[in-house]
């Protein structure tokens, strides 16, 4: 498949979705409403999810979104190609008003992304790739291509990105197991883009996180250089499978041996 054009219109796709954040967003009128799972929902997922599936749709294929119905395994697995997307990922973070969420967009073909797009609205910063053809990051319409840091795992001082909310014991055991790590806090897959950018060494996750969540980063950490692997495993993070929830997994730039 070409992915110059799905490429292009996934863009537009996130960039309009930010500036129906942003209304909302600026505006300060979320009305905050309670998931099944009890995470928050606003007007601007709503805005969001409703803007980028209406971009998405003129490709003609399958769209499985957080915000969307739910979709079952029997009719999933059966689709070669599809986007999976967070309309917003962050949304703690929106109502929090940090400015730290994204507009996740990633295509999947098989179990593995082929194209990743991540935007942050209040940041003004885009970033994107595709299979094979490197990770970039857009700024006010200049764009650079972005690589992960090399590193030896012994070496002192890493930076290691952590959620605020997550610091849970795996997670702590991983940084004991390093030499004065510096870390570093963010929300939403800025987390994994960190890695990316080469602004942080290392992001373990040990928490649950969602397949939406995570799928347009892995494929921009992975192009830049970097590896998303399960935890226990050490194999790449995979998607569509019949439970949504990821693994655990560890973010890593380029580990020199």
């Amino acid at each position: 498949m070409d992915l110059t054009q799905p490429l292009e219109i996934a863009k537009t796709a996130a960039i309009q979705a930010g500036k129906k954040i942003l209304k909302i967003y600026e505006s300060g009128d979320f009305y905050i409403e309670s998931k099944s799972d009890n995470s928050p929902l606003t007007l601007a997922d709503k805005a969001s999810h409703k803007t980028t599936v209406r971009f998405l749709e003129q490709t003609g294929l399958p769209i499985l979104s957080e915000e969307g119905g739910d979709i079952s395994y029997n009719e999933r697995k059966n689709w070669e190609y599809f986007w999976l997307i967070d309309p917003l990922d962050g949304t703690k973070e929106f109502i929090k008003r940090n400015g730290e969420f994204t507009v996740n967009i990633s295509l999947i073909n098989g179990q593995r992304g082929i194209l990743g797009v991540v935007y942050a609205p209040v940041l003004g910063e885009l970033y994107f790739a595709v299979r094979g053809e490197g990770s970039f990051k857009e700024i006010d319409g200049k764009k650079t291509s972005i690589n992960v840091n090399s590193f030896k795992l012994s070496d002192p001082n890493l930076n290691v990105v952590a959620s605020r909310s997550h610091l849970n014991q795996d997670t702590e055991d991983f940084l004991k197991k390093l030499d004065s790590p510096a870390i570093v806090s963010k929300g939403s897959s800025l987390k994994l883009l960190m890695v990316a950018d080469g602004s942080a060494d290392l992001y373990p996750r040990y928490a649950p996180t969602m397949e939406w969540d995570t799928a347009a980063a892995q494929i921009i950490v992975e192009e830049a250089g970097g590896k998303v692997l399960q935890k226990d495993s050490f194999r790449p993070v995979k998607y569509n499978k019949e439970n949504l929830l990821n693994p655990h997994f560890l973010v890593s730039g380029k580990e020199l041996l």
